[in-house]
């Protein structure tokens, strides 16, 4: 049996951390959509905002071309947020889109998913949340 101290410790350990990093693999996307440079350009632009975050920099959508069987290419894109960064790559001819979303401030990922399923309409999802900073010096943690 644990000491009240020991699941205190272990309690502690789950519940404060420096980040959240959401990663989403959606499947069954609007294919449209993926192949779309003002589509993508607009979801980095808004979701910051939808999630109460802080664009800090313009964000960067490049259309990029198939190295093999596997990346058939597609779009790809980034923007800098105050409280870390947002990444997304589509592959249109497979209707597959990976993101990332990586923030010190906790957010509602609801709120990010919701956004998404209306922008892509994909049919599947693929989500991890990786709670990152575990060791982060205390004195700098944020509660979730």
């Amino acid at each position: 049996m644990q000491s009240k101290k020991n699941q205190k410790m272990e309690k502690d350990s789950a519940t404060i951390l420096f980040g959240k990093h959401l990663t989403i693999d959606a499947y069954d996307c609007n294919e449209k959509v993926l192949n779309d440079m003002e589509a993508n350009f607009e979801v980095l632009n808004e979701l910051p905002t939808k999630i109460k975050m802080r664009a800090i920099t313009t964000p960067y959508v490049v259309k990029v071309g198939g190295n093999n069987k596997k990346d058939c290419g597609g779009i790809s894109g980034f923007v800098m947020i105050a409280e870390s960064h947002i990444s997304i790559h589509t592959f249109p001819a497979k209707k597959y889109l990976t993101m990332d979303i990586y923030s010190c401030n906790m957010f509602n990922e609801k709120v990010a998913l919701d956004y998404l399923k209306r922008k892509y309409a994909f049919k599947k999802l693929e989500k991890h949340v990786i709670k990152r900073g575990l060791k982060f010096p205390k004195n700098n943690l944020v509660e979730i």
